[in-house]
């Protein structure tokens, strides 16, 4: 990418490395609008640039080229990470422990930046443009369920009125309009993780990161709650970073998938289950079965796949 596209601002450093190996940008993108005919002596308009990928700047978030992250102690986290995050997309990221998803959704989030290569962000990722859900629901216990969830509003400095409105509706949308004033000790694990996806949703982003959040929960929760995330997916219209060790839980979810190897973290294989909505009974379909037996394969491949050798950066003169 000759520089960054329309409406995206740069967010990594200026050397852009290698292409990885394997590319999250692969895919079509949408289609281009036609530019209107230039007037008598004026120059044709430009078009847009194009983002790799055949991916259309109008449908980025997201845009990482050559993205690799090294920590101070020398630990290589990350290694040529070439990824565009689209509009609406359910976006998974799977891979064993270790292999660097949370450290990457940390940099698609703006909580770390990377050692190396750019991140590009559309200008709709400003300003409250995201929104995250960690592993535990981290609530505050002496809150209710609405204060919980009404306090990025607070900080945002909107008003109580127009706030605990917002967060009602919030925590309507996740199943959970009749616990208002209930506190986090009062709610099981299911309800407690259901307030920190209102909270991250009550400021309407553009974009949710997920890092594992149904992990701890039991099987039959776990499933509702990913009926639930993919309606509210369907109805928002939000796309969606999803990190995941489940492979089952990656294909029901996902429009997309990348799988991750470890030693350093690097993209090896990009997935595409048939997209939602799912069915009654598609958790049971020989359909799921099938794109659930391929993505098992994927990722043992990527488990098997040897520690890359690279080269440790010369200590600073």
């Amino acid at each position: 990418m000759d520089g960054p596209a329309p409406g995206m601002r740069h967010a990594g450093t200026d050397g852009v490395g290698s292409g990885g190996a394997g590319s999250g940008g692969a895919g079509s993108g949408g289609t281009r609008p036609e530019a209107a005919a230039p007037g008598p002596g004026q120059p044709a308009a430009s078009p847009p640039a194009a983002i790799p990928g055949g991916v259309q700047p109008d449908d980025a978030l997201l845009v990482l080229s050559g993205v690799g992250r090294r920590f101070p102690g020398g630990t290589r986290a990350l290694s040529d990470i070439d990824l565009t995050v689209r509009r609406g997309e359910f976006l998974s990221l799977l891979g064993p422990s270790g292999c660097g998803k949370s450290t990457l959704l940390r940099l698609l989030a703006g909580l770390d930046r990377p050692s190396e290569g750019t991140l590009r962000r559309d200008a709709a990722l400003a300003a409250g443009g995201m929104g995250f859900v960690f592993q535990e629901p981290t609530l505050m216990p002496w809150a209710t369920a609405l204060g919980n969830v009404r306090l990025p509003l607070r900080l945002a400095g909107i008003g109580r009125r127009e706030g605990e409105a917002r967060a009602a509706a919030a925590l309507e949308a996740v199943g959970l309009g009749g616990f208002q004033r209930a506190l986090p000790r009062e709610l099981s694990g299911g309800m407690r993780m259901r307030v920190s996806i209102a909270r991250a949703l009550v400021t309407r982003p553009a974009l949710l990161l997920m890092d594992e959040p149904f992990a701890a929960l039991d099987e039959i929760t776990r499933h509702r709650l990913n009926d639930d995330l993919l309606a509210l997916w369907s109805e928002t219209g939000v796309t969606v970073v999803f990190v995941t060790h489940s492979v089952f839980e990656s294909v029901f979810l996902s429009t997309r998938i990348l799988v991750m190897a470890a030693h350093p973290g690097r993209i090896v294989a990009e997935l595409r289950p048939p997209p939602p909505p799912r069915p009654p009974g598609f958790r049971t379909s020989p359909g799921y079965a099938a794109h659930c037996a391929e993505a098992m394969a994927a990722l043992e491949r990527a488990m098997a796949l040897p520690r890359m050798v690279l080269s440790r950066a010369a200590p600073p003169a």
